[in-house]
Order: C-alpha cells, then structure tokens, then sequence
C-alpha cells in the first residue's frame, strides 16, 4: 500500500484506535511520585531527572502524583530543578490520593494530558498501590511505564530492598534505644508499634538491630499466639523488662490490641505502648537509600533506552533487575525465616 491510500490506513488506525498509538521514539518523560511518601523518593527523582537529561530526553515533573495529571500541575524539569535535593526527605513532587484516576474516566483524563504535554513515556515512584495504578493505564492506553519501589514497607516482590526502607529501620532502632532506658528504669514491659500493615520487615528487622525481645507480625499472627510465646518463653522467666515490636496491622491488633490482651491476660505487668507513626517516614535518607534510589533512578532511563516497558526496577543480590508489574504487585514477598530464628535465639 503506497501513496495516499497508505496515508488514509495510518489516519484511519488512529482514529479507530481509542487506547493505542504508534510511538517510534520516546523524546519526553514523565515523573511522578505516588502513595506514601518515602525517604530517598528526592534521590530517585533526581536520578531520573538527571540520567535522562544527559541520555538526551526531556523531562516534565507531574506534581501530586496522579492527581496532577487530572489536575495538569506538569513543569518541564532541568538539571537545576533537582539540585540540592538529594539529602531532603519526603517528595519536591508532592503526594496525594486521587479517587478520579480509580475511574476509566480520570485516567482518560489523564492520558490526554500527557499527551497534550508531549509526554511518551512515565516513571512512577511508589509503593503497592502506585503500581497497580500504572500497571492498569500502561494496560489501557499502552502506554509506557517504568516503577521504582519507593516505600518503608519494603513489601514489593522481586527486590531485596525498596526506597525509604533502611532510614525508616534507622529512625525505628533510634527510637527504640530511647524507649529502652526508660523501659528498663521502670521495669516495664513495651509495646512499639511500627508500620507495616501488611508486611512485617520493619518490625522484624527493627527488632533484631534494636535488641528487642521479640517482633508481632502479621505473616505468622494466624500460626501461633505470639504473645502467649513471648510471656511463656522471655519475658515471664528472665526479664524484668522487655521491649516488643508490633506490626500496625489489624491482623495483630495492633500494639494497643496486644497491650489490652496483656491487661486482661497477664495483670501483674506493668505495660505501655508507644506508636512511632509517621516519625518513621520522614527524616534525611541513610546513604544506603540515597545510593540505592539513584541507582534505580538510572536504571529506570537504561529501561526505557533498552525499550522495556511496563516493569519494576528491582535490585537482587546487588544488582539491577527488571521485574513486570504483574509480578512485583500479585507476588506476595515472603518473610526470612532464619531472620525469626534468629530474633528468637537472642531475646532469651
């Protein structure tokens, strides 16, 4: 087919085709940050900005997350954009839900402003949900889109460790090693509830740098009664205080559903809970996070340059990775069990 009978084919593909366009080459890409916000997500977005400037694309900063491509808060990004912004927690891009994008409608929405912004290709930084968002529209409008893991959860299948989730490790392991000296001058016996609603790597992990007696998740609420082994087997036989890591999550109760238990079940020990909130989300992120988002901000420009789409940055065994987003959403990421055995053997 030549001429113009070729040229009526093309024009008539388009306009019959309501989600798929023909994209030769990607010339600008977008960014954004999604869900809860991460130590190390600036780092990212640096890195991104950066690698993909000097790889030669432009690059369009989407403020508020998918809420700014409802909204259109979009601002072409230079290198200056991004300077001193490697130390900073939290997000230049802003954060915030949007309900609109939920709906086949808001994400229509959304796909025409990016491409009223010449926008070809995404990079999105977040957690569970924010890819399951990019995972539907890069499905809808086929539409490229690369994930970077950015949450303290650390629960995204197919990586060691996401963005964010060593400083909030730290920020725990400091606050613990506060609560002790008090936990140990009253004798009491603590409750430290930590993020992680359903995953427990900061609880678990947290417990083990910051010697406490033992961490309540939820991957093992529904095999064992973790309090009944804590009393039974630490604290009731050796220890006249004793700190506990508990998971937020509603399959644990949550430390003030343990704490009421201990009232109810053990009234002879003296309990107080202490919730650690948002304090774990914020702060300057740890040189592992910085250097870990940077890499990942990189790989996201090597991905799109090596025409991958639609996958998950990840880092195994200390290297790059791309996981689909199938994969890195359905997959559920899978406790260390030697982790619980040794947790176990130094709280005695």
């Amino acid at each position: 087919m030549r001429g113009a009978g070729a040229a009526f084919f093309v024009f008539l593909w388009f306009k019959t085709s309501t989600y798929f366009f023909v994209m030769s080459e990607i010339k600008c890409i977008g960014i954004l940050t999604s869900g809860g916000d991460a130590p190390g997500m600036n780092a990212a977005i640096r890195a991104v900005t950066r690698s993909a400037i000097f790889s030669g694309f432009k690059v369009m900063g989407i403020y508020r997350g998918y809420k700014g491509l409802i909204t259109d808060e979009i601002v072409e990004f230079s290198t200056a954009n991004v300077s001193n912004i490697i130390q900073r927690g939290g997000t230049i891009l802003k954060t915030a839900r949007c309900k609109e994008f939920q709906t086949p409608e808001g994400r229509q929405l959304a796909y025409d402003t990016l491409r009223s912004h010449g926008i070809d290709a995404l990079v999105v930084i977040g957690g569970d949900g924010s890819l399951t968002g990019a995972r539907i529209f890069a499905n809808e409008f086929n539409f490229p889109i690369i994930g970077l893991p950015g949450t303290i959860d650390n629960d995204l299948y197919g990586t060691d460790h996401t963005i964010g989730y060593d400083t909030a490790l730290n920020t725990i392991m400091e606050c613990v090693d506060k609560i002790r000296d008090t936990a140990t001058s009253h004798e009491r016996l603590f409750f430290v509830e930590v993020m992680g609603r359903d995953a427990g790597f900061l609880a678990l992990n947290g417990a083990i740098a910051a010697g406490a007696e033992a961490a309540i998740i939820p991957e093992i609420s529904t095999q064992t009664d973790q309090l009944a082994e804590l009393i039974q087997n630490g604290f009731r036989k050796s220890k006249n205080s004793s700190i506990v890591l508990v998971a937020e999550s509603p399959v644990t109760g949550g430390a003030m559903g343990i704490a009421k238990r201990v009232e109810e079940e053990y009234p002879a020990y003296d309990v107080r809970v202490s919730i650690l909130g948002h304090l774990q989300r914020g702060g300057s992120p740890t040189a592992c996070d910085r250097i870990l988002a940077s890499r990942m901000g990189a790989a996201a420009i090597d991905a799109l340059l090596d025409d991958q789409r639609n996958v998950m940055i990840g880092i195994k065994n200390d290297e790059i990775v791309y996981v689909p987003f199938s994969k890195a959403i359905k997959n559920d990421k899978p406790i260390n069990q030697e982790l619980l055995n040794t947790l176990r053997r130094l709280s005695i």
